[in-house]
């Protein structure tokens, strides 16, 4: 190894999971990091990134899979072959060493590069499968995709098995997989960058309560969401309501088919259901996805964000918004209590109490002085997740990942230096 490693993260999306935390271990010299992802991603940020390369995926990742049930086999495949060449080429161009491969899971899939490269492997996994996930039964997958599952879940352990080590973004992440492969992975939260998280001025007036979410599906907890906007507009309390994401997608769960079978053909999204059932939701607002730059001004505008999730195992979303400095009454299920302590710097509150999530919110409009005290706390604890801070604790385990090929090829361990010694 040179006097500092190189690392490699993969993943066929850029930005993603670890550019941010590619760009402060350049940046503060604890590692030589490159990032590899798909040629029209380096096309687009590398000029403009730190060390941003690409690698050409083995044909068409995008396309229809060759028989449904192994489509992400396909795909990771290609992906996966594609990485191996361009790992090879690497060290062949450069002439050094790699000496960490980070690969994303899926986007990154590493299971060609087993026994093929010297590098120790470090596979991020967000969850297993969606079985382990989970999804609201009320809209579940069809018999086909539980049976695809199956074979994502297959190949999801046998990354964790192979790998040298595995991160996994929470502790409630790493309890998904089986008890047998746990010792393996280690949960660390993703590093970001928030940008300028200087407060915009406020232009609403009226106290507003907000959902915030990649989309707006039944796994982040929209239905709980408008069940409670439900009841305030009911009991005539007077507030402005936001959902903001994407209505026509979700991410993690199944009710665009569902809504599909439901309504036919007509265009419906999840929202619009809810508001057949609820009508008080009617009066959310729905801007849908936006620009990053109007998505934060548009926080500036929240009084209090409700963030009930159902399914979930360690949505950056929720740390945007406490590192803006916002104050949420969150679910205590999944992975919101490592995050948020109740009464601290957020609520905590079960989802199948609506009473209850309403009259904390009516309490919290009527409290400025304990919504700026939560609000303060969690503006201290999002922004603890801040690349330049979690770096350190990302290179700890770098040099785990190390210390452990180390071993399985029979090398003397590599020392760690102090600056990544502490965390």
């Amino acid at each position: 190894m040179s006097s500092k490693p190189v690392i490699v993260f993969v993943s066929s999306v850029y930005p993603s999971q670890h550019s941010p935390l590619c760009e402060e271990l350049n940046r503060s010299g604890l590692a030589e990091a490159w990032f590899m992802t798909h040629p029209s991603h380096a096309a687009k940020y590398g000029p403009t990134a730190t060390n941003v390369i690409p690698f050409q995926p083995d044909g068409d990742i995008m396309g229809e899979p060759p028989y449904f049930y192994l489509g992400k086999q396909d795909r990771s495949a290609r992906i996966s072959r594609g990485v191996l060449t361009a790992l090879q080429a690497f060290e062949a161009e450069k002439k050094k060493k790699i000496d960490v491969v980070v690969c994303h899971y899926f986007w990154g899939s590493p299971q060609f590069l087993y026994d093929e490269i010297d590098a120790a492997i470090v596979s991020y996994v967000e969850y297993p499968s969606f079985r382990m996930h989970g999804w609201d039964p009320k809209y579940p997958p069809t018999e086909g995709q539980r049976l695809a599952d199956v074979q994502n879940e297959m190949l999801t352990f046998h990354q964790v098995v192979r790998s040298d080590l595995t991160i996994v973004p929470t502790e409630f992440a790493k309890s998904l997989l089986p008890v047998e492969l746990q010792s393996r992975a280690r949960a660390q939260f993703e590093a970001m960058e928030f940008g300028d998280l200087t407060p915009h001025p406020r232009t609403e007036k009226r106290f507003t309560l907000a959902f915030s979410a990649r989309d707006l599906s039944s796994c982040k907890g929209l239905e709980l969401y408008a069940r409670v906007v439900d009841r305030l507009v009911k009991r005539r309390i007077k507030m402005r309501f936001l959902a903001i994401g994407s209505e026509k997608t979700a991410t993690y769960s199944f009710e665009p088919q569902w809504l599909e079978t439901t309504y036919g053909n007509k265009d419906i999204s999840f929202l619009e259901h809810l508001m057949v059932h609820h009508s008080g939701a009617r009066a959310i607002e729905a801007p849908g996805r936006m620009p990053y730059d109007e998505f934060s001004k548009l926080l500036s505008q929240v009084d209090l964000f409700l963030y009930p999730l159902k399914n979930g195992v360690g949505n950056w979303g929720i740390v945007e918004i406490m590192a803006r400095g916002g104050c949420v009454i969150a679910t205590d299920n999944a992975f919101l209590p490592e995050i948020i302590k109740d009464g601290v710097n957020g609520v905590l509150l079960p989802d199948d109490a609506d009473d209850l999530w309403v009259e904390k919110v009516i309490e919290l409009r009527n409290d400025p002085e304990q919504r700026a005290r939560l609000s303060a706390a969690a503006r201290e604890t999002g922004l603890s997740y801040r690349a330049e801070l979690l770096a350190p604790k990302f290179m700890q385990l770098f040099y785990e990942a190390m210390a452990i090929r180390d071993r399985r090829m029979g090398r003397a361990a590599a020392v760690v230096p102090m600056r990544a010694a502490v965390s």
